[in-house]
C-alpha cells in the first residue's frame, strides 16, 4: 500500500527552524540578486536599522511569498535560493513605508504576498520561454494596484500615504560634496526605500560579501545614475535622496555580471542600460503622478527586459 504523500505545511514544520528560514532569508538577499545567506543577514540589518518596521515587514513578506510558493509546489531550487521570497520583501517593505504600522497593513502585506507569489508564477510561465527574468515586475504590479486602490478603502487611505513623488523639474540642481557621496549610498538603499545613507552603506557591505563585482556595480552606476539626473537638471534634493540612482544599479548589476557574461563590451551595455533607466525614472514618476502612483523599481524591470530580449541577436554579448 502507497503511504499518503505527506501535506507540503506539514513537511516543512518538520524541519529544523534555521533551515526553514535559509530560503527567507536568501529572499531578502535576492532583491539585489545574491543567494548569499550571510547577504541576506546583513540586509535585514540594514532594514532595522532603518526602522523595526521596515526589518519586520520586510521579513513578514519574504517568509509569507515563500510559504505561499512552498504549499503549491513551486520549484524547489527556487524556493531553496530565495528566488520566490524577494518580492514579498518589497512588497512588505513598500507597504509599511506607505500605508504606515497597523493590523490593517499588515493583512494588505499577506494578502499582497499571496498574490505576489502566484504572480510571479504566472510571469515564469510566460517569461521562461523568452529566457527572460520575472525581476521586481511582481512587486511593482501588486504594489502599483494598491497604491491606485488604496483612496478608495477608507481603513488603507487612513493611513500615511507617501512619500510624495518627486518632481522631474523643480528645485535648484547644485549639489554638495556632502550631496554626492551621502547619495551614493542613499542610491543602494532606496532599492528598500531607505533614504539614510549608513543604511545604503551596510546594504552596500553585503554586496560585497557576496560579490565585489556586484558591489563595484553599485557604486558605479549609483554615481551615474546621480550625474546623468544632474546633468539633465534634476533638482539637487531628488538626486542626493539616492531617488535617480537605484533603477540604475539594480540595472547595471543585473546586465553586468547577473544575466549578461561580465566583458569589456558587457560593462559598456550596462552602463548604458542604467543610463537608460536613469531617463526612465523621470518619465514613468511623471507618468503615474497624476494617479498617485509611485516610480517604484518599473524602470529598472521596462530597461532589463528590453536589453536582455536584444542580447541574443548581439553577436559580441551572451547571456550568463
Amino acid at each position: 500500500m502507497t503511504p499518503a504523500t505527506p501535506h507540503p505545511l506539514a513537511e516543512a514544520m518538520r524541519r529544523p527552524p534555521l533551515v526553514a528560514l535559509l530560503p527567507v532569508i536568501r529572499g531578502v538577499g535576492q532583491v539585489d540578486f545574491m543567494a548569499s545567506y550571510w547577504t541576506g543577514v546583513l540586509f535585514i540589518v540594514a532594514l532595522f536599522v532603518g526602522g523595526w518596521q521596515y526589518g519586520m515587514f520586510g521579513l513578514l513578506g519574504s517568509g509569507v511569498a515563500t510559504l505561499t510558493a512552498y504549499v503549491f509546489g513551486a520549484a524547489p531550487d527556487r524556493i531553496r535560493l530565495g528566488l520566490e521570497g524577494f518580492p514579498g520583501t518589497l512588497i512588505g517593505v513598500a507597504f509599511v513605508l506607505y500605508f504606515g504600522t497597523s493590523w490593517v497593513t499588515m493583512l494588505l502585506t499577506i494578502g499582497g504576498c499571496i498574490g505576489g507569489s502566484v504572480l510571479t508564477s504566472a510571469l515564469n510561465s510566460v517569461l521562461t520561454p523568452y529566457n527572460l527574468p520575472t525581476l521586481t515586475a511582481p512587486f511593482c504590479v501588486i504594489t502599483t494596484v494598491m497604491l491606485l486602490a488604496a483612496f478608495s478603502f477608507q481603513y488603507v487611505a487612513r493611513g500615511r500615504i507617501g512619500p510624495a513623488p518627486p518632481s522631474a523639474a523643480h528645485g535648484p540642481v547644485t549639489l554638495s560634496w556632502n550631496d554626492v557621496w551621502q547619495g551614493m549610498f542613499r542610491g543602494i538603499g532606496q532599492i528598500f526605500f531607505q533614504d539614510k545613507w549608513y543604511v545604503g552603506l551596510i546594504f552596500l557591505v553585503g554586496l560585497l560579501v557576496a560579490s565585489r563585482v556586484a558591489a563595484a556595480a553599485a557604486v558605479l552606476s549609483s554615481l551615474l545614475g546621480m550625474f546623468v539626473a544632474w546633468a539633465l537638471g534634476a533638482p539637487a534634493a531628488h538626486v542626493a535622496a539616492g531617488l535617480y540612482g537605484y533603477n540604475a544599479v539594480l540595472t547595471a548589476m543585473a546586465l553586468c555580471g547577473v544575466f549578461v557574461a561580465l566583458s569589456p563590451l558587457g560593462v559598456l551595455y550596462a552602463v548604458i542600460g542604467a543610463t537608460s533607466a536613469t531617463a526612465l525614472t523621470a518619465a514613468i514618476t511623471n507618468f503615474f503622478m497624476p494617479f498617485g502612483g509611485h516610480t517604484l523599481t518599473w524602470p529598472f524591470v521596462l530597461v532589463t527586459w528590453v536589453f536582455l530580449a536584444a542580447v541574443p541577436v548581439l553577436s559580441r554579448l551572451r547571456r550568463t
